[in-house]
């Protein structure tokens, strides 16, 4: 069952969820008093995954439109972008790769962030009771907005399929 999960895993899962969740959680285990670790590797790869789609959306959520209000980075418009990838290929791969390259920003973010709020609940002496409801509100809000998001990106392409204006 691992190995026909492991073969249907894109490599942008691989990249943009996997790997940034497994890196979480050994840097977080090794700096913080959190050990996410777990035993069951099984399991331990969809937690893993899990996280890493929640940094994936903070970077997508929160790192992107940051970086793009203050002009560190500038993007094609949408339209453009989906003429140019009907005839350039590699604009799909450099995508990916360039979403990769957020995710790890929303990483080391997540990781400071983490050891910031373990330092903190130290400090005030926080019971762990608040940092689930913390960790369970923020995600809510997370993915309330994520599914916004993705709500909007394909009513786009419906659109742009369909030459309805936009």
């Amino acid at each position: 069952m691992i190995k026909e999960v492991a073969e249907k895993i894109s490599s942008y899962n691989l990249f943009n969820n996997l790997l940034p969740g497994i890196l979480f959680v050994f840097i977080v285990s090794e700096l913080t008093k959190f050990n996410l670790i777990l035993e069951n590797s099984l399991i331990g790869a969809f937690v893993y995954y899990f996280i890493g789609l929640v940094i994936n959306r903070l970077g997508s959520l929160v790192i992107e439109p940051v970086l793009k209000r203050v002009n560190f980075v500038k993007f094609s418009d949408y339209k453009d972008y989906i003429i140019a990838s009907k005839t350039d290929s590699k604009i799909d791969l450099l995508s990916e790769e360039n979403n990769m390259f957020r995710t790890f920003i929303a990483l080391f973010a997540s990781v400071l962030l983490t050891i910031s709020y373990d330092k903190i609940a130290d400090y005030f002496c926080l019971p762990n009771k608040n940092t689930a409801i913390v960790l369970i509100v923020g995600l809510l809000i997370l993915f309330l907005f994520s599914y916004r998001k993705q709500t909007k990106f394909i009513k786009k392409r419906v659109e742009k399929q369909t030459n309805q204006p936009i």
